[in-house]
């Protein structure tokens, strides 16, 4: 599979890489159901069968639980097949299971030490910023990121959901590497300033949430998200799962799906391939809880829409927009 260097790093990344926010399990805020363990190892293997190289999780997912099964998928792999490894802080939680918000520098190397125990691993590949929460103290943290990298505890740093104003504060302390936020064919508020801001700062972006928390994978329907699990954050969370944009997502799907036929690609593929098709863009988050749904995904790492595809995307989205 090819690649591409990420921002001002020395880390060649492939167009994909695998999400594992949902294989952190249920039972915290923003959980995507009871998942299987092994079912995400599984997973994580096919991913590394496929090529993909690179692995994002967080430390916030499951309350460190999908750090944990990131450790364990790999922990059977020899070091050539070991993928880089991308991890977060900021997000901290209690006793009582409710999360926080810290970026003082303190909780951050913390942070970074238990991520680094969970992960089983000596240096993380890229740490990032979580979100820039508390504002006031996005300095400081990324401060505490770049003392980090000099101690070896961090190969490169990175944030997730800044805008441009916050990269541009921080940025006299340190390069950042890269910027994860999210991206779909429906949310595209980056395009206007965040993603040329990138590109003019030599800054990788990973989009996450290429097929919309996965409304845009072609399995949905009004059935499947009534049954969806009560501890899903996407039953009440999500407002592109809630009417009325649910019908109007459905046509949308639809509209994929009719472009993907035509190259053998499905719904999935034609909308990591649309968030890929623009030159910011380094490389899409795709995540997976069970073997055989990467496998439907691939394609997308390298196969690109034509410009008339495009187009066509576009035109249905001034027809029916949000």
């Amino acid at each position: 599979m090819i690649t591409r260097l990420l921002g001002n790093s020395d880390l060649a990344i492939t167009p994909i890489g695998f999400g594992a926010w949902a294989i952190g399990g249920g039972g915290w805020a923003f959980a995507w159901g009871p998942q299987d363990d092994d079912d995400s190892v599984a997973a994580i293997h096919e991913a590394i069968d496929l090529g993909i190289n690179w692995i994002d999780t967080a430390a916030v997912y499951g309350l460190g639980h999908s750090e944990e099964v990131v450790a364990r998928a790999l922990a059977t792999l020899p070091a050539s097949r070991r993928p880089y490894v991308f991890t977060k802080c900021e997000r901290v939680w209690d006793e009582h299971r409710q999360i926080g918000k810290c970026l003082k520098a303190e909780s951050i190397r913390r942070e970074c030490e238990a991520s680094l125990k969970r992960l089983n691993v000596e240096v993380i590949d890229l740490y990032q910023i979580h979100w820039p929460e508390p504002d006031e103290d996005i300095e400081e943290g990324w401060q505490a990121l770049q003392q980090l990298k000099a101690a070896g505890k961090i190969r490169w740093a990175g944030v997730s959901n800044f805008d441009t104003q916050q990269m541009t504060r921080i940025a006299p302390y340190g390069p950042i590497t890269s910027l994860q936020p999210p991206y779909s064919i429906l949310r595209r508020d980056i395009e206007a300033e965040i993603l040329p801001y990138c590109q003019a700062n030599q800054i990788g972006v990973i989009v996450y949430s290429p097929m919309q928390s996965g409304l845009l994978t072609g399995t949905w329907s009004r059935e499947r998200l009534e049954q969806l699990p009560a501890d899903d954050w996407r039953r009440e969370k999500n407002k592109h799962f809630q009417e009325p944009l649910f019908s109007r997502n459905l046509a949308l799907v639809e509209h994929l799906r009719a472009i993907g036929k035509r190259h053998q690609k499905s719904p999935g593929e034609v909308a990591i391939a649309w968030t890929l098709r623009h030159p910011a863009v380094t490389g899409a988050i795709v995540g997976a809880r069970k073997p055989g749904q990467l496998r439907e995904l691939i394609g997308a790492a390298e196969w690109r829409l034509t410009p008339e595809e495009i187009a066509e995307i576009e035109s249905f989205l001034d027809k029916h927009p949000a």
